[in-house]
């Protein structure tokens, strides 16, 4: 049986969900066609959606999203999607000049030591704080990727910082939702990444972890993807549920199966 993501999450645009924090975890592939899942998820949905997209410009994400039927320049247009590309504002503070008047930019950090994202939380806070026009949905944050932060030598304690105030706010405070994408891998040197990863899964209600097959590559088969929802903190005797599929990327859509029930096996 062939489903998609919505189907295995029980996820329905009529009615997101509120109040949680999905982490993506990527391990031996490239996790980053759940990130445009979930932008063209909720921008279908009616949420308002404040995209900090460190990876790719928004050029990138727009072509895929358009694949997805979602224009990301009209949602930009109409305030529905906040947009910080993330390319751009580093190009900014690396040779821009330094701003006298208006907000300061969200990755202001990089002219300091990478101790406090402090700017770019009050970037994400603005975004979504309601105003008395808006007849959005639940606000999201969605964040591509969290390891780019580490790359551009934040600390691990200032990531976890910033989600947790995230958290606060998005998530307890505005009734919204969170997901962000995190690079992570078993045998990796990287302890403060690894640190991070480890951390993340604690505070998550749902991680969604695509990992790359161990057999290496197949036309049929292009991952693994391990759901893993988080049992109730309110109930102890509750576990985590686990569900393991795998998955292939098509050009407009992504389907998932049981394993061993690939078009090359059946």
């Amino acid at each position: 049986m062939f489903v998609e993501l919505n189907e295995l999450l029980n996820a329905s645009p009529e009615r997101p969900e509120e109040g949680k924090f999905t982490l993506l975890r990527d391990t031996k592939t490239d996790g980053s066609f759940l990130v445009h899942h979930f932008l063209s998820f909720y921008l279908k949905a009616g949420c308002k959606v404040c995209f900090v997209a460190l990876l790719q410009s928004f050029r990138h994400y727009n072509i895929v999203a358009q694949k997805l039927g979602v224009s990301l320049t009209a949602a930009k247009e109409r305030g529905q999607l906040v947009f910080l590309e993330g390319l751009k504002s580093c190009f900014d503070v690396l040779f821009g000049e330094e701003q006298q008047d208006g907000p300061p930019n969200p990755l202001q950090f990089m002219r300091e030591d990478g101790s406090n994202l402090k700017t770019m939380y009050e970037f994400v806070h603005t975004s979504l704080m309601p105003s008395g026009s808006d007849s959005w949905k639940c606000p999201v944050l969605l964040v591509d990727d969290l390891s780019v932060l580490l790359s551009l030598g934040v600390r691990p304690v200032a990531v976890l910082d910033f989600i947790h105030y995230c958290r606060v706010t998005v998530c307890s405070q505005l009734k919204g939702n969170i997901v962000a994408l995190v690079h992570s891998s078993e045998d990796s040197e990287d302890e403060e990444n690894e640190l991070v990863v480890n951390s993340l899964c604690h505070q998550s209600n749902l991680i969604l972890w695509v990992e790359g097959l161990a057999t290496g590559f197949c036309k049929d088969v292009h991952g693994q993807l391990k759901i893993i929802q988080k049992g109730s903190s309110e109930l102890k005797a509750e576990r985590n549920l686990l569900r393991i599929y795998q998955y292939k990327i098509q050009d407009k859509n992504v389907t998932f199966f049981a394993r061993g029930m690939s078009a090359a096996v059946l």
